[in-house]
């Protein structure tokens, strides 16, 4: 499992408005390491062919990921979509496994069976990766019953996009989410579009956090390009369900930088609108704090980069060099055998 210097888990203030240096220097690497991950992956499917079938690029969205790290332990469980690299590997799965499953290697996170869609990692709490839209939604409070269930304090984050939003699965989990005060927050990473259609085409509220207010569950909203922000949120709503106070809806406020999947033309949006988020980068805000407090200077940022570059690069060495799938494994992982015995913990 990869390993910052700088991380400092469960040693963060739940509610704190001023964050560390350390805090910084994380939130820095960590982004940089998704970020770079994402380039490094898009040059080898589009450029080299290396990579095949479905990608989707968490750029842009990196704060999310760093915000919610430091607001969780490692404990907690994180669920999603299919825009799942950035998440998969701020939880933890390492990055050499994530870049060989896009390969399809038997070294990857999922065997080479699952690609771009279903990273996972069960040794780090990370549950996904799901291909069907809003399917992570239900599973997601599934996780949570299982801890409430074994009587721990763990909390599932459940992470789904804008267009999951409208699925009647999300409906039917909030009732019972709150009906059983299960220790879940639903993360909706409202990066505008769906697919390449907007919030406002696909319903009357635009402001996703509302649909709480049905089910009298505690909800906010924030800024997804600043992981101030969104630990600060995150941190809330996480205390609460560690508290045993049940489930929160956030909505936190982002935008993806490239299509919503690499063979994406973004014909349904603007230059303009694309330059306008791009001058709210989360990196960039990270690097002008860091740079302003004098956390460290551009020399040690250029250290940083450097090490996320071996990491990266790394990772390809890795991916390209494993083996593929033996043709025995095909049907495994796929079926349960039916004289598997029902255990329940």
């Amino acid at each position: 499992m990869l390993s910052f210097p700088y991380f400092c888990g469960s040693n963060f203030d739940p509610l704190a408005t001023k964050f560390s240096k350390e805090t910084y220097l994380y939130w820095y690497e960590l982004m940089q390491l998704i970020r770079q991950f994402e380039l490094m992956a898009e040059e080898k499917y589009k450029m080299e062919g290396k990579i095949r079938g479905f990608f989707h690029a968490y750029i842009g969205q990196e704060a999310i990921a760093a915000g919610c790290m430091t607001a969780t332990r490692p404990e907690d469980l994180f669920i999603t979509a299919y825009r799942d690299h950035g998440l998969a590997i701020a939880k933890g799965v390492s990055v050499d496994s994530c870049m060989a499953e896009l390969y399809g290697k038997v070294t990857g996170c999922a065997k080479g069976k699952g690609g771009s869609m279903h990273f996972f990692g069960k040794d780090v709490n990370f549950y996904g990766g799901h291909g069907i839209v809003g399917a992570q939604i239900g599973t997601g409070a599934g996780l949570a019953f299982a801890e409430k269930y074994r009587d721990t304090d763990n909390v599932v984050l459940c992470f789904f996009g804008d267009g999951a939003a409208r699925q009647g699965i999300l409906h039917e989990t909030f009732n019972l989410a709150m009906l059983w005060k299960l220790p879940v927050v639903f993360i909706c990473e409202n990066n505008n579009y769906a697919m390449g259609t907007s919030v406002e085409r696909t319903s009357n509220v635009i402001d996703i956090y509302k649909l709480a207010d049905s089910y009298e569950m505690p909800a906010d909203t924030m800024d997804g390009m600043a992981a101030e922000a969104v630990h600060e949120g995150v941190s809330r709503a996480v205390k609460r369900a560690r508290e045993k106070g049940g489930p929160t809806l956030l909505e936190i406020k982002t935008y993806r930088y490239k299509g919503h999947s690499i063979s994406d033309p973004q014909k349904y949006r603007t230059k303009e609108e694309v330059d306008e988020y791009k001058s709210k980068d989360p990196i960039q805000q990270v690097i002008k704090t860091i740079l302003d407090n004098k956390f460290a200077t551009e020399k040690e940022l250029g250290d940083i980069d450097k090490r996320v570059e071996v990491i990266v690069t790394g990772s390809v060495k890795f991916a390209e060099e494993s083996p593929w799938p033996d043709d025995s494994e095909v049907l495994k992982d796929v079926y349960m055998d039916q004289n598997y015995p029902f255990i329940v913990d």
